[in-house]
């Protein structure tokens, strides 16, 4: 007798599992924290815009100040967590995903410092630079400087990058409010949240949540998203719980049975995603949303990752916000009617929700309509 192999889930299947986990294939009104919970944080190096275009992409009735509100309150911070860069996360989740991936960090350290560190005790550093930081919040520019006063032979960014990588910073306001400016101040994360970092953490649990949110998956998928290595171990550990598929190209993945797994065909909204937005930085294979093809428009040799038009659930264009009075949008190629109108819409939504305040003014003696009416979307043609 055959055995039936795993399943085959192709790229248009996958798709639709990843909207549907990340709620864009239809929109939550759950509070901002649980969102932030189920997504793992947020990436949010470029401050403020992503993580708070990345919510409004995913909740209904969200408003910039409800998350600006729970970075005044510490309820979600800012610090380095996957793959070496700025994420906002629960106060809860940055206590106990900080001390997971302290090995990535390690290593990250190592490959871009080595050789400028050589010789430098670690810890005295560490310890050093978390009483600079616990007396108060500082600039990575003013730690360099000080930690260089007694090691003037190594150069201060090092120093304070080594410190970034063995101490959990995090931001602290006004970096990341809405509207607001400041620099990129950091203290530790027990001193800014009144708790220690979780003693016991479990990748097994880190891995089960990737799944939740962006799976299926393959052990590359994971280990791209986190930046940890040797992660096979964990997922055949985890097998016995899991449900495992094969994609196109015959590589194994692995999901929740729980989890949804929309038919290829569900129809898949208009969406305008946020620059650097997690659908697009989580997956080693990102063809099921990013088509190859594609992919050096939307993310830049400098780093730079692109808002990005979202038709029938892949990449169609990118779109930039510039100030609060206008939304850019260009498609890579010409859109149907129906699909121009839905970006259309998306677009004013952003204007509303980017130009609004809560007294409805926006800040320069006018004010803003709730569709965003007195800001301009902008098409470029398909060159």
């Amino acid at each position: 007798m055959t055995v039936p192999g795993p399943r085959v889930l192709g790229a248009r299947a996958l798709g639709r599992a990843l909207l549907a986990r990340q709620h864009l294939l239809t929109r939550t009104d759950q509070p901002p924290t649980a969102l932030i919970h189920h997504l793992v944080g947020l990436q949010a190096q470029a401050a403020p815009q992503p993580p708070y275009l990345g919510l409004l992409a995913r909740l209904d009735g969200f408003a910039p100040e409800r998350l600006s509100a729970l970075i005044e309150r510490r309820a979600v911070v800012r610090i380095a967590l996957q793959r070496g860069t700025i994420h906002l996360v629960t106060a809860e989740d940055c206590l106990t995903l900080r001390p997971l991936l302290q090995p990535m960090l390690d290593q990250a350290l190592r490959t871009t410092y080595g050789k400028r560190l050589a010789g430098l005790d670690l810890d005295a550093l560490a310890a050093e630079a978390r009483a600079l930081v616990e007396a108060r919040p500082r600039t990575f520019q003013e730690l360099g400087g000080l930690l260089a006063a007694s090691r003037p032979e190594h150069d201060p960014a090092a120093l304070a990058q080594a410190a970034r990588c063995r101490l959990p910073l995090v931001q602290v306001p006004p970096r990341g409010l809405w509207g607001c400016g400041g620099p990129a101040a950091h203290t530790t994360a027990e001193d800014w949240l009144g708790h220690p970092l979780d003693p016991s953490p479990s990748l097994d649990d880190l891995v089960l949540r990737y799944l939740t949110a962006f799976g299926p998956a393959t052990v590359a998928d994971v280990q791209k998203w986190c930046g940890l290595s040797r992660l096979g171990a964990v997922l055949r550990r985890l097998a016995p719980r899991l449900l495992t598929f094969r994609d196109e190209r015959g590589r194994q993945l692995y999901d929740l049975p729980e989890a949804p797994r929309p038919d290829g065909d569900t129809p898949a909204p208009v969406r305008l995603l946020a620059p650097f937005d997690n659908l697009l930085l989580s997956h080693a294979d990102r063809t099921r949303v990013l088509p190859e093809e594609h992919r050096g428009r939307v993310m830049t040799r400098n780093g730079i990752v692109h808002g990005t038009l979202l038709v029938d659930g892949l990449v169609a264009g990118t779109w930039r916000l510039t100030g609060d009075r206008e939304v850019g949008v260009s498609p890579f190629g010409p859109l149907r009617r129906a699909d121009r109108e839905a970006a259309e819409a998306e677009a004013r939504r952003v204007l509303a929700f980017a130009g609004a305040r809560a007294d409805g003014s926006d800040g320069s003696g006018g004010t803003h309509g709730p569709d965003g009416s007195d800001g301009e979307v902008r098409f470029e043609e398909p060159g």
